[in-house]
């Protein structure tokens, strides 16, 4: 006989699914955001950082952490619940290979990305997204009267420096997939358009000694630069670091761009970005756009609640395999291989085609 709300599953040694029925599911999801918020208080009261190797009573990780250990306890355990931490027969707690991830020295630390998804604005943003569904566009400017990037770096001084830190630790981790995925057989020149502080460029130029790099975006980004590329750095020499916007010009020359995760404007804008590398490159030149899909992806529950804060925060969207496609082919480039990168990031590749010669006057 199986126990109340389960049912026998085909290959299951006991006879029992164990999985929770739709209807406890449901509920589980719609009570999401009590998970996000305990990761949120978790990373904010540095738990992870506070435990070591050894099992550690709640006693002390609480005296450890200047909390109360009876609360400290019951979050504890709702985390526990997610494989975030893990309680022992004898009440002490131990890392799981989550949780490890958010101590602020774990070399795969998602610490700052954590608190960057649970900041305070995005508590504001979730209930209007019923109205960002009805109107297709952001609901940020009506919420805090001004633009997304404008609210951070003037009244969200400590959210701004939350997203940095994220926006720093995605890139470093992703940088070091892209330089193993890419071939740069015959490739002595790399412009790494919108590339933020430059992670990927340095990755690569890292690998590859005899390959020159340029790292445009905006001014306020660039001047931020990873260390290694700036005055003095070890790769400072081989790279030149250029203020501008893709999206009104690229003047640069190169045998390689990099375009990632930054096709997540209107399409006006992501047209405009990949015209103006096929102006500025020479016949044959690679384009290389990495992106996050919604689809066809094993992390498409994270990429599709990407897409949905964009739509929210600043009006963007996430591509799916055809729309990238799409967008490439219709500004001109002539697509080839696409790639995954990891389970979240695929790497299209494309070639800059032979400009058709201008016809003589008769």
């Amino acid at each position: 006989m199986t126990t109340l709300g389960t049912r026998p599953t085909p290959g299951d040694p006991a006879g029992v699914d164990s999985s929770p029925p739709p209807a406890m599911r449901l509920r589980e999801l719609v009570f999401g955001a009590a998970c996000a918020a305990a990761v949120r208080a978790a990373a904010r009261l540095g738990v992870a950082d506070a435990l070591g190797d050894a099992p550690t009573s709640v006693d002390r990780l609480a005296a450890a952490v200047t909390v109360e250990p009876r609360p400290l306890r019951r979050l504890l355990r709702a985390l526990s619940c997610y494989g975030v931490f893990a309680e022992r027969p004898d009440g002490t707690f131990v890392h799981t290979e989550m949780s490890r991830m958010l101590r602020e020295d774990d070399p795969r630390s998602l610490k700052y990305i954590a608190l960057w998804c649970t900041e305070p604005w995005t508590w504001a943003a979730w209930p209007r997204l019923d109205d960002a569904v009805r109107s297709g566009d952001t609901v940020f400017d009506e919420l805090f009267g001004k633009g997304f990037f404008e609210y951070l770096h003037q009244d969200a001084h400590e959210s701004a420096h939350v997203f940095n830190r994220a926006m720093t630790t995605s890139s470093r981790q992703s940088a070091l997939e892209v330089a193993e995925l890419l071939d740069l057989t015959g490739v002595t020149s790399v412009a790494d358009i919108g590339g933020g502080q430059g992670h990927v460029l340095a990755g690569l130029l890292e690998k590859h000694p005899g390959v020159r790099g340029t790292l445009l975006d905006l001014p306020d980004v660039v001047a931020k630069a990873d260390p290694r590329l700036r005055e003095g750095g070890e790769l400072a020499d081989r790279v030149d670091i250029l203020p501008g916007d893709c999206r009104r010009e690229i003047p640069v020359a190169a045998d390689l761009y990099i375009i990632k995760n930054i096709l997540e404007w209107d399409d006006h804008s992501t047209l405009a970005t990949l015209r103006n590398v096929i102006a500025a490159a020479r016949p044959g030149a690679r384009v290389v756009v990495i992106e996050n899909l919604v689809d066809d992806t094993p992390s498409m529950k994270f990429t599709t609640a990407m897409d949905l804060l964009l739509l929210m925060n600043v009006g963007g969207a996430k591509h799916t395999r055809d729309s990238m496609v799409e967008r490439i082919t219709q500004a001109g480039l002539v697509l080839g291989e696409i790639r995954p990168v990891n389970a979240y990031l695929h790497a299209f590749e494309s070639v800059v085609p032979e400009r058709e010669p201008a016809p003589v006057a008769s």
